[in-house]
Parts: structure tokens; sequence; C-alpha cells
């Protein structure tokens, strides 16, 4: 699947919010770096680089392939101080061999200096509410007693306020990110291993953040199971419309797997959520090369209308009506035409259902009668070819129109 070849902050007349029935829930634009998350902008797609954040010049060639290929904000692990003040490096040096990139520092169990040192070199900051302040589990324990969930939230506060108003003074952001397998101990007693206490675990650091004047948040309720993920988030948006809270939502279903079921499972919570109208940023979890996740974030998008990046392809799947061999002559199109990011092309095998089916497309190649196709503009026929010429006509088609540009060279 092709992805766009330039660098992010080189294509923004290519994302422009593209016409869409879904009406998205309204949030608060959240700044990272050159990127904005929600207030109405194009929901943005990111990934987290796998190598060791140590390791410098590996960990800037990663975070350069990501972003070359589409992906707008990177992650990088901070488990240990050393790691924090790496991200210092590697800030410089991608400004120095190539741009900016808007970077988060993933940091976990009781990282409240090793978030400070990295809240200096990097964008945002994601922080566990379930790992951030370490609860040491009592193996009697039947319940939480009032006094005791407030002394630890007493404890979460002291812990989370330098980082807060670090964030808040350097005009940074924070991702309060949940996961459903990492619930604190509390929360476990007092609201079950449920999507309920996925929220009250978010709503707890939000409104300590809140506290401190600090509303550069954005909110994450992932989980490996895609219905405990849908009834999270839905939950989540649900509880801070009626508090009054308008915070950019970050998709994800967390450990999806990989190959075709880690694509349709991530797909399945990410687009139901998306459909909805919940969601202004995407992440795609794979046990792949991260690179291989951005194909399918933006598949996703663009699937809804929410983002336009390739080309995109009707076809028809194929029946006993079909004039010629669609698969290939589906392949041979796309070969053809797919770097003119934009278009609408069809491909239908036969003329009883291709001229309604692909109405909306800028292009169609339809089987007229065996041996030859018709090629159309938008519902109008404009000329009947040979089978063997319908590839080459139809780019001569677009040139005509003067829609055609050509591919890039390709890479030595």
């Amino acid at each position: 699947m092709q992805t766009l070849s330039t660098p992010a902050t080189d294509r923004a007349d290519l994302w422009s919010i593209t016409d869409t029935a879904i009406p998205r829930r309204k949030t608060r634009p959240v700044r990272v770096g050159s990127i904005t998350i929600g207030g109405g902008h194009p929901v943005v797609v990111q990934s987290m680089i796998n190598e060791d954040t140590l390791d410098i010049d590996g960990s800037v060639a990663g975070i350069r392939r990501l972003h070359e290929i589409g992906c707008e904000i990177v992650r990088v692990t901070v488990p240990s101080m050393a790691h924090a003040k790496a991200l210092a490096e590697i800030k410089q040096k991608l400004a120095q061999t190539y741009q900016p990139v808007p970077l988060v520092a993933d940091v976990h169990h009781n990282g409240m200096k090793i978030a400070l040192e990295v809240a200096k070199h990097v964008d945002k900051v994601r922080i566990n509410p379930g790992l951030y302040v370490f609860e040491k589990p009592k193996a009697d324990r039947t319940e939480y007693t009032p006094e005791e969930f407030a002394e630890i939230g007493d404890k979460i506060r002291e812990a989370l306020e330098p980082l807060v108003v670090s964030l808040r003074d350097q005009n940074k952001a924070m991702r309060i990110g949940v996961n459903h397998g990492s619930l604190a101990e509390r929360m476990l007693f007092t609201y079950g291993d449920t999507p309920e206490g996925m929220v009250e675990s978010a709503l707890e650091f939000l409104k300590i953040c809140e506290s401190l004047n600090f509303y550069n948040l954005v909110v994450s309720m992932k989980a490996s199971r895609v219905p405990v993920m849908l009834a999270a988030y839905r939950l989540m948006a649900k509880r801070m419309d009626a508090l009054g809270m308008d915070y950019p939502l970050h998709l994800g279903v967390t450990e999806a797997g990989d190959g075709e079921y880690g694509r349709i499972k991530s797909t399945a919570g990410i687009g139901t959520l998306l459909a909805e109208g919940i969601g202004d940023t995407i992440r795609v979890s794979l046990t792949e090369a991260p690179e291989k996740e951005i194909p399918v974030c933006y598949s996703i998008l663009q699937s809804l209308g929410l983002r336009k990046t390739m080309v995109e392809y009707v076809a028809c799947p194929s029946c006993g009506r079909t004039l010629f061999n669609l698969e290939d002559v589906l392949h041979k199109v796309r070969d053809a035409t797919n770097h003119l990011t934009g278009l609408d092309i069809a491909v239908m095998g036969c003329i009883v259902n291709g001229p309604g089916e692909m109405a909306d497309a800028d292009y169609g190649y339809v089987g007229k009668q065996p041996g030859f196709i018709s090629l159309y503009r938008g519902r109008d026929e404009v000329k009947k070819v040979p089978e063997d010429r319908g590839v080459a006509e139809l780019i001569d088609l677009i040139k005509s129109d003067g829609r055609w540009v050509e591919p890039p060279a390709p890479e030595l």
C-alpha cells in the first residue's frame, strides 16, 4: 500500500479535512510540536519506534523513517534517567540532520524524576495513571477505605504536580494514557476490572491537572480486547461531556498482534469509534516494524473520509458478468496511477452495475463488451477503446483534464 513519501511538514496541502457526514466530537486543540491534536484538525497519525533510546543514531533513523512515510508524532520509551537525557541529543540530531519532529516520551513505573527531565526535551509526555505512583498490593486486602483512597490520591497529586507545572510553563502537552491491563489496585478493588475503573483513573488525573490550570491534555483508554476498548472510550467521552471537559482522545487497540488479524482488530476498534465521531489521534499497535502501522492508519482514515492521502480505488468483486481479468486490470491501473493523490478511480467488470456504483469516482474503467472497455469521466462515458489500450487511454484522459502529474523518480 502506498504511503506519502515527502516530509510531513510539506504535505499540509494534501491533508485538509475532506467532506464527511461524520459529526466529530468537539474537542480543544492541543499543540504537540508543529502538530495540533483536536480542535477540528485532521485526525493525527502516531507510532512508536522500537529502538533503544540510548542508541542515538538508531533512534534518529527510526524516527525519520516513520516521519517520512506520514507519521506525524513519534513516541519513544524512556525507562531511565539516562534515556531521558539521551532525548536531548536525539532532538538536536534530528534538527541538524533532518528536521524537527514532534516527540512524545513514554514514562512508566515511578517515573517522576525521569518525567521532569524528559519534559525538557520533548513536546509531550505520556504517563500511565496505573503505574505513575506505585501502590504496593496487600495479599489480605478486601477493600480500600475512603481514607486510604484519599491518602493515595494526595500522593498522586504530590508526585504529579511538578510535572504538570513544568509542562504547563513550557506550553507542552501530556497524554493521560490508561491501559486496561495496568489499572491501579485501588481502582480494581473499587470499580473492578471494568471500563468504569479506567474512566475514573483518567478523571482523577485530569482533575489534578485542571486544579493546576493545565489543560494541554490528551486522553487514551486502551485495551487489548475491542469490546472493552469501545466501552471505555464511549464512557470516557460521555463522562467528559457531562463534566464540561473537551479533551482530545487518542485511540488505539493495544497489543493487537500482527498480520491480517492485527489489522482487522485495530480497524474494528479505531474505525468504529471514528465513525461515531470519537477520536482525534490514532495509533495502530502491531507486532511488526513500526513502519507497517502507518498505511493501516491512513487506510482507516481514508475509508471514513477523514483524510485523503492516496488514490481511492473503487472496484467490484467480480462475477460471471465480468468481461476481463478484473484483478489483473486493477493492479495495472493502480500501478499507473497510485501517485495521483486525491483522485477516485473505479475499475468495474461490466456495464450492468458499473456506471451506477462508480458514480462518485473521478474516472471509471468499465467492461463494455468482450475486448473493449469504456472510460468514464464522472458519470459520463467518454469513449470506448480496445481492452489492450485501456490503461494508456485512461492516462491520456487524465492528462487531457490537466490532472496528471508525473510519478516520482524511483529511489536509487
